[in-house]
């Protein structure tokens, strides 16, 4: 979470040469002579000074030359920041392109984190996996306060972009296997606040603190208190069954019934009544024209989706104004947009809510294009608000597409289908870096408004490409893939009869009995 505070973009300008208690902050009137001398005044508006040259003159001479001279050390604005990861190691000017790098590594962590720790849930379940990210997640989170240079700080992040995606998908699974099909909406959706919550934290963390050391360390010490997770929840009661664990699973659904005050048979569970699952592979989505363009349509929305939120975090301190202020704000109005979806999702529907928030979210990006060229600092709060809706947008159109990929995928590809989604949308987050850091070669306002541009571009784009997907709110959902090629079509039900139903059997692939048990038992609280 601390990646945009530890690589944050300062203010710099050129050491003055000779002097050595040069600070960006002017000291005195011969202070201030001295900085006028040596460096150039930027002709970009965004910032005050050139970054990376200084004037080719002698210290105290009478020389007035013009000619510029790349500089080898420098000094940070520390208004907004005391230092940076980036400050430290003066990774600015020819290292510019660093920080983007390392926060695509940071996102390479996560893409590889989905797929192992993923893997890793279905062969040793979800609670030890669980653990498991908590304990790499500790230990990282903690070594990169303590990282000696610019490697050593990738390695550590890719292995904490890992840990975060292995914790984060594991909770989700676990979240949405311990309830009913009625109640999974909520599962999955509320569990967003709690990550929005997460970013209004960190920006006061990092207000309180202002060194990323500090930062680091007060984002990492919560984790140790995940540990007693191990003590208050239980594994998954479907992993158990897929693994044949029935008496595990059948002592986990009676205590969920005690909990539920409802009376149950002394082995609901055996054997025998757990149905074999229809095999089915990736690539089967790939064998007809419908479900080809179909898959590739909510792979583009999932990897826009996740460019675009992540693009639009790491751009906050491109807005102008007040970087905290501007962060918090970017933290809270998710709160609105998780509560848009749960009042709106099974009213309007998954296409029209989704596609609206995708389409009305990017042209407010778009749309800060002209506040930001054309207008003075006087109007730059409404550059804020434009982005900020533009963030309600892309939250809820993310929460939306959770739910709604979920449904379209026919039950014998789900979990492929849900995890081949879920890596577009990391690879969208390691593009978003570069995207969100064009203002390092396009100067100027432009190059400030330019990554909104474009964020906002690919989310209209995404939004009206999901206006060809079909709509799943109250319909029977897709078992097998002859059902998803029908899927949407008014014959589906009359050609098929009863399918499974969002609200009666779920997402799962174990059929029937298992379904039934989790709703009737499970579907009040765990």
């Amino acid at each position: 979470m601390t990646i945009a505070s530890s690589l944050k973009r300062l203010y710099q300008r050129c050491a003055i040469p000779g002097y050595p208690n040069d600070t960006y902050a002017i000291q005195s009137s011969s202070h201030k002579a001295l900085v006028n001398r040596h460096v150039p005044t930027s002709m970009d508006g965004t910032f005050k000074y050139v970054q990376c040259n200084l004037y080719d003159r002698s210290y105290d001479g009478d020389d007035n030359s013009t000619d510029l001279k790349a500089c080898s050390s420098w000094v940070y604005d520390k208004s907004v920041f005391i230092n940076t990861f980036t400050s430290e190691h003066d990774i600015v000017c020819e290292d510019k392109f660093k920080t983007s790098h390392a926060q695509m590594i940071f996102f390479g962590g996560v893409l590889l984190g989905a797929i192992g720790f993923g893997s890793l849930s279905d062969i040793i379940g979800r609670k030890k996996t669980l653990y498991i990210s908590f304990l790499l997640l500790l230990g990282t989170t903690l070594s990169v306060a303590w990282a000696p240079n610019f490697v050593t700080f990738c390695v550590l992040r890719f292995l904490v972009g890992a840990s975060c995606a292995g914790m984060f998908m594991t909770t989700f699974v676990i979240g949405m296997e311990m309830v009913g099909p009625s109640k999974r909406m909520w599962a999955g959706i509320v569990i967003e606040y709690f990550f929005a919550s997460g970013l209004v934290i960190l920006g006061g963390v990092g207000y309180a603190f202002r060194q990323w050391k500090y930062t680091e360390i007060a984002c990492s010490a919560p984790i140790v208190f995940f540990l007693l997770y191990w003590w208050l929840i239980p594994e998954s009661p479907r992993w158990l069954i897929s693994q044949g664990k029935i008496d595990e699973a059948n002592n986990i659904i009676k205590k969920a019934a005690k909990v539920n005050k409802v009376t149950i048979p002394e082995n609901i569970l055996t054997a025998d009544s757990i149905d074999e699952a229809e095999a089915g592979r990736l690539w089967h989505l790939f064998t007809s024209r419908v479900l080809l363009i179909r898959t590739l349509i909510i792979f583009f929305n999932w990897g826009v989706v996740s460019m675009v939120y992540y693009g639009l975090s790491l751009n906050t301190g491109n807005l102008g104004g007040d970087f905290y202020v501007n962060f918090l704000l970017s933290g809270l109005v998710e709160f609105p947009a998780y509560t848009l979806c749960l009042l709106l999702l099974d009213r309007v529907g998954r296409r029209l809510l989704h596609a609206s928030c995708m389409i009305v979210g990017g042209v407010a990006c778009i749309i800060t294009l002209f506040p930001m060229i054309f207008a003075d600092q006087s109007l730059q709060p409404i550059t804020v608000t434009l982005a900020m809706l533009g963030k309600v947008g892309v939250s809820a159109a993310f929460a939306v597409i959770y739910v709604w990929s979920a449904e379209l995928y026919p039950t014998v590809v789900r979990n492929a289908g849900m995890g081949a989604s879920s890596s577009c949308a990391r690879v969208g987050g390691m593009i978003a870096p570069y995207i969100a850091d064009l203002n390092k070669v396009i100067d100027g306002d432009l190059g400030r408004a330019v990554p909104l541009v474009v964020f906002g571009t690919m989310s209209v784009v995404a939004g009206i490409l999901s206006l060809w997907l079909p709509e799943t709110n109250k319909k029977d959902l897709p078992e097998t893939l002859g059902d998803s090629k029908r899927f949407g079509q008014k014959e589906l039900s009359e050609k098929c009869g009863p399918r499974l139903s969002f609200d009666n059997k779920g997402f799962d692939s174990e059929q029937g009995i298992t379904n039934r048990i989790t709703e009737d038992y499970t579907d009040i609280k765990l």
